[in-house]
């Protein structure tokens, strides 16, 4: 029988799914599609180092190119998906080219959201932060700008905010909501990157809408907002989110929702078609959610491989993220959903806050700034059974790190 697997996409979770595969002693052929013309490459970088011209490309790879020819992964880079032939089980490449499957991984990632085009009228001078490409070109553009204007306020809006602010530039945040990162921290946690972002300088405007640009010879200069203030700019990012490369899938006709549905095993409404990383929804307690994260890429890549190898296990993750803003390291664990209290700590370390998630009393979810250990600790302490009250992270004498040690100790 063909066992041949063929994943779509080039990053994080398509290169996870095939060398999971190899380790699991998958013997058939295993090719991975990528859109761009990069070997698989890390993304988080971009809008830290990579941006400030500390690393180069080549040291975004994953892999070098002999780890693929060694492990038998074979690579179409700077090739597209056009189309996913479900009876044939053929994937049809820019080209022409046709690879057979057994198995395919949509690993196809995400793109970064746009303004509307009534808004943006073809100008020049929008960047958004994306792929090599989108860094390299806003690298290029900070050179040059002095004034630097930001649309969004959620992590890749507030990075590339901090990393021009720290270049000397004029930095202005513009988001719609009341605050920054709405969407994905609570006030606590927002107030506290706020004020730090203040305190190097950088200019917030919140709850107040973009209207329109300023325009000359078909370039943006600024932005006029709904409040008639007008914001002059150099440069404009527009950093809004990311958007689920879900067009090939919904054209094959796999179930598709803001992402390409899956189980809990990683299989889409074919069964001899799963999804992992950026682009895929899955069961998440109890709603669907759609993860853009390292750590949801590499373990969701290889438990869609641990499915093909015959091994499935029920993806159940312990998300976490992270983002670095000036000498500040802003980690999270767990998704707060509705949430009803939230508990504020100072931690050890100087200038360390803790600012942790509650529902119905127990612990969901924690920020943490500058805390490692408890990030860590917080990390075993979801992926277990153990809980956390309000009630005992609340006491003054309590150890957050000696009882996640105490309660996770192998029994003797």
């Amino acid at each position: 029988m063909r066992d041949d697997v063929v994943i779509i996409g080039g990053g994080q979770a398509a290169l996870s799914c095939a060398v999971r595969l190899r380790e699991s002693g998958h013997e058939g052929e295993i090719t991975i599609v990528g859109e761009e013309p990069w070997l698989p490459y890390q993304r988080p970088p971009l809008s830290k180092a990579f941006l400030l011209g500390k690393m180069t490309v080549d040291r975004l790879s994953f892999r070098p190119q002999e780890f693929f020819e060694r492990s038998r992964i074979m690579l179409h880079t700077g090739k597209r998906a056009m189309r996913i032939d479900r009876a044939r089980q053929e994937v049809q490449l820019s080209g022409g080219d046709r690879l057979g499957y057994a198995k395919l991984v949509m690993a196809t990632g995400s793109r970064a959201r746009t303004l509307p085009d009534d808004l943006t009228q073809g100008l020049a001078g929008l960047l958004t932060l994306r792929t090599v490409d989108d860094a390299e070109l806003l690298r290029q553009a900070l050179i040059d700008a002095s004034r630097v204007l930001v649309i969004g306020a959620g992590y890749i809006g507030l990075e590339v905010a901090a990393i021009s602010a720290g270049l000397g530039h004029q930095v202005t945040i513009v988001e719609i909501a009341d605050r920054i990162l709405n969407r994905v921290a609570c006030s606590q946690t927002a107030q506290i990157v706020a004020d730090l972002h203040v305190s190097h300088g950088v200019r917030l405007i919140t709850g107040i809408a973009l209207d329109r640009f300023s325009t000359s010879g078909g370039r943006a200069t600024g932005a006029l907002l709904t409040d008639g203030s007008a914001i002059p700019a150099d440069l404009v990012v527009v950093g809004i989110g990311g958007a689920a490369n879900d067009e090939l899938a919904a054209e094959s006709g796999l179930e598709v929702r803001n992402g390409i549905v899956v189980d809990r095993l990683c299989r889409t409404s074919d069964p001899n078609i799963l999804a992992a990383g950026d682009c895929a929804v899955f069961p998440f307690e109890d709603r669907m959610v759609r993860l853009e994260s390292v750590q949801n890429a590499v373990d969701q890549g290889a438990a869609a491989a641990d499915v093909i190898a015959g091994k499935p296990a029920e993806y159940r993750p312990v998300p976490w993220f992270w983002s670095d803003q000036y000498d500040a390291k802003l980690q999270s664990v767990g998704l707060p959903f509705d949430y009803d209290q939230v508990v504020s700590l100072r931690t050890a370390r100087a200038n360390g806050s803790a600012l942790w998630y509650f529902r119905a009393g127990n612990a969901i979810a924690v920020d943490t700034i500058n805390d490692a250990r408890t990030h860590m600790a917080a990390r075993r302490l979801f992926g277990s059974t153990a809980s956390l009250s309000a009630e005992l992270l609340s006491n003054p004498r309590f150890d957050f790190i000696q009882y996640v040690r105490t309660a996770l100790a192998p029994a003797s």
